[in-house]
Parts: C-alpha cells; structure tokens; sequence
C-alpha cells in the first residue's frame, strides 16, 4: 500500500501502499523482516529524503545494475571503479581507495536508493553494508517481525531465537510484532540489548499477548513513549489499567474486542501527557467520551474514532469541551453523527487542520457551509478515504451546492471527495478556484465526464489527482494531463 504510476514512468521498487516491503535474508543468520514506513502521508511519493544540497545530483537515473557493480565499472563512463587513481606527471604515485568502496561517495550516493534497494545493496560486500547500516539511512522505517521469524531451527529440532545485530546497528527506534505471544516478546526483550531504553514505539498485531504480557513488555521496555495494539484479543481493560504508563504520548488500539468505555477512562487517568489517541472500538459510547479531563485537554491534539458505532452527537459534545486543542479529528465511521454534530466541531475546535468525517452518511451538505464558515485554518478535509464502493455507508449526500461552501476555503490543501457520488462537473467547476489544492480525490465519482474533468489543468499547482473508477477518465484525459499537469501524480 504498489502505488500507481503515470504511463510510461517507471518507478522503482518503493513502499506499497500498505507501507510494508519485505527484507531480504540476512547473511549474518537474522531471519528475514520487513519494513513499515513512519507516516501514511508517504504514499505514491519516493521513500528516501532528498540528499543533502552540497551533493551534487548522480549521473544515475535508475539503480545501479548488480552486475555492473560487481563487474567494477562506472555506468556513467565505462571507468573501471577500483584501482589507484591517475597520477600526475611527476611526483609519486598517489593511492586512493577505490570508488566502490569509497565512504565518502557512497555516503553520497546511497540517499537515491529506496530502502528495498538499499536493503539488496547491502549484501554486496561488507563495504557497503558498513556504509548502509548506519542509522540516517533507515530513518522512519520500521521493522515488522514475524513470530516464526523471530527464530532459528537447529538441526537437533530445538529453536534459537535470531540475531538482531544487524538491528542494532541501524538504529531502528520502533518495531512491530506479528503474531507473538507472551514468550516471544519476553525473548525479544531478552536478546536484543536495545529494547529497554533504545526502542522508543512498539506495535503489536494479531498477537496473543496477555493482561501480563503487557505489563512486563511496558514495565521492561522504559523507552516505549508509542504504543499501538491492534487486533490482539487476549488482553482486556484491567490489562491497560495495570499497564500503561504516564510516558506513553501517542496510543492507538483497533480490532481488540476487550476494549469498550472502561478502556478510556484508564486512558484519561493514566497518560496525563497523551498528544495522539487513536481508537476503534464497536462498543465505546458517548459516556466514554466524557472521562477526558483537563490534563488531556492541554496535551491531545490528534484524536481519531475509528467505526465507533455508538457516538453520537452528545459524544461529540463532550469531545468539543473536554479537548479543546484538538488540530486533528477523525469521526470515520461514527455512523451516527450528523450535522449537528459537525457544527459542534466547526464552531468550537478552531484550531483544527484535518478533520475526516468518512463513512458518515448522514452528513448533507450543511454539514460542509458549517466547516466552511468557522475552520479557516483546515488544511485537509476527507469525505471518504477508501476505495470499495459501499455506498449506503459513504458520504452520499454531498452534491454540487457542498463544493460550492468549500470553493471559499483559501486553507485547504488535501480534499478527499471518493464516491460522491452526486458531485457533477457543475460543482467541479467550483474548486477551480482553488489555488491552494494539492491533493485532490474524485475517486468513484460516476456523474463526472471527460470535458468537466479536463477543466482541472487550470489547478497548476496539483500534485496529486485520484480519479480511479471515474467513468470520465479516458486514456486520451489521462494523456491530456501528462501534458497539461507535468507535476502532477495522476492516479488511473
């Protein structure tokens, strides 16, 4: 979550969409991994930083090939990469260190590479690991270990958990766990020397860790400021009120059928610093919403209710007193809040940049005049983020008047409008005057046609248009804009 390209731009192996790319074996016996990356705002976009400005750009536009590497020679001019440097007419002969094995170039050279990449690059030879295993390299990725991938068969059956040196080495400040019990994270905490002060975020998924469990992994693991639970069933909320520590500052539990609104008030008691909360959780009711105090009043400034089904709007009065800072707020899937509850939102949360009301099909196009009026400094608005078309659940009652309350926003940068589908290109017309888009979503839109779509090469400054299962976008449109949108990702 692999993301789509323009025609004929071949892209590199990057992050799929889902952010997870799988790790090749490892020649000092660590079991394979994969890695996740740091934030979802990476998506369709290279995965490595730009290098630094004293830099000058390679003469490479793709990867080095493997056997031109090994063959020692420079793809650039057919010079070959090792051997001593030309010498000058007189004087001795000066001895320079190879090109492929000189730190300083590779260094350089290395910020092209996606982490995939570097990931093969790195079983070169022992140069170039050295040079590759150092933590600037792998900054904001995250390793994703298996459990049958946290050991090693012996011949005589027995197990031997892997080594995580080569971890180590990269400085990797967060891992997620797969499918690990109880035993499994106590020998995680055991052989890897890193885990009670240098790991900073921990998330598990589908594991079976315990009320126990839990409280050993935060009790061991001192440096653990994020914690993510997601789909392990075996812990309940007395786990969370015996576990969770005053240092945790961004918490997020989904699909843990234990969690309900006695979850919550532990959270508001126990993590009086909490900046991030992210929930989802059938049964969590508009009580729940109301154990928030002060404390977090001060410090939580994203909060996200994912398919909680029960909130309604006087959950949604209680989040609006009790955490007045919020500059994020998700209600994706709060099925039962309506407009009413958005003008809460807009009329007491001013501070707000981001706020996603996706799969909240009661929401009119009132709902967007009020956001219109009172959050002048929203910057991303998500009517719908995903993609199948469940349309009784979605945004559906947003139509060409809603576009026209936004068109006023000068703030707004990411405007997700996926399976609206009563927007027509009379209501496209509207967010032409949108200078400040840069993100624009019109996924599953079926009303609108090749000529109400064209229109958008008037929105210069895009960079990323999504129109897949848009019945108007035709090859000849997606060619249209390769010449009119140059720096823009159009997604088929």
């Amino acid at each position: 979550m692999s993301s789509p390209g323009m025609d004929g731009d071949p892209k590199p192996p990057c992050l799929p969409r889902n952010g997870l790319v799988k790790l090749p074996s490892q020649p000092n016996g660590m079991g394979t991994a994969s890695i996740t990356k740091g934030t979802p705002a990476a998506k369709n976009r290279p995965c490595q930083p730009p290098p630094p400005p004293s830099l000058p750009p390679p003469s490479l536009a793709a990867p080095l090939p493997r056997a031109a590497l090994a063959g020692g020679l420079c793809p650039s001019a057919g010079l070959p990469l090792c051997g001593p440097a030309s010498a000058p007419t007189s004087g001795p002969l000066v001895e320079r260190p190879p090109l492929a094995t000189d730190e300083k170039i590779l260094n350089g050279l290395f910020w092209y590479f996606s982490a995939c990449e570097k990931c093969v690059l790195a079983q070169v030879c022992k140069a170039w690991r050295r040079v590759l295993y150092q933590p600037k390299f792998w900054a904001g990725l995250t390793p994703v270990l298996h459990a049958k991938e946290l050991y090693n068969i012996l011949p005589s059956g027995e197990k031997e958990f892997v080594s995580l040196q080569g971890f180590a080495a990269r400085g990797f400040e967060g891992f997620c766990l797969v499918g690990v019990s109880d035993l499994d994270i106590c020998e995680f905490i055991d052989n890897y020397a890193l885990s009670k002060k240098g790991v900073k975020a921990m998330s598990l998924k589908r594991s079976t860790i315990t009320d126990a469990g839990l409280e050993v992994m935060l009790e061991q693991m001192q440096g653990v400021v994020r914690l993510e639970l997601s789909g392990c069933n075996d812990f309940t909320e007395a786990g969370l009120w015996s576990s969770l520590s005053a240092r945790i500052t961004s918490l997020s539990v989904s699909d843990c059928i234990n969690v309900a609104d006695d979850a919550i008030a532990a959270i508001s008691q126990l993590l009086p610093n909490l900046a991030e909360l992210s929930l989802q959780a059938y049964h969590v009711t508009d009580t729940a919403l109301a154990y928030f105090t002060a404390r977090q009043g001060h410090s939580t400034h994203t909060l996200r209710l994912l398919s909680c089904w029960e909130i309604t709007n006087h959950g949604v009065v209680n989040v609006v007193h009790s955490l007045p800072n919020l500059t994020a707020l998700s209600l994706s899937g709060c099925s039962k809040v309506t407009d009413d509850g958005v003008e809460l939102v807009a009329e007491n949360l001013r501070k707000l940049r981001s706020l996603d009301l996706s799969w909240c099909p009661r929401i009119t196009d009132m709902a967007l005049e009020y956001v219109a009026c009172d959050l002048h400094r929203l910057e991303e608005l998500v009517l719908d983020r995903w993609a199948a078309p469940l349309l009784h659940r979605r945004c559906v009652r947003i139509t060409d008047t809603g576009l026209s309350y936004l068109s006023t926003m000068s703030s707004l940068r990411s405007l997700y409008l996926r399976w609206c589908c009563q927007v027509q290109d009379f209501g496209l017309k509207h967010l032409l005057a949108m200078r400040s888009l840069r993100l624009l979503s019109l996924a599953g839109c079926p009303l609108l046609t090749t000529t109400g779509l064209s229109g958008l090469v008037q929105l210069q400054e895009l960079e990323e248009l999504e129109l897949t299962n848009c019945p108007g976008a035709t090859p000849e449109l997606f060619k249209y804009f390769s010449q009119h949108l140059p720096r823009c990702l159009v997604i088929e």
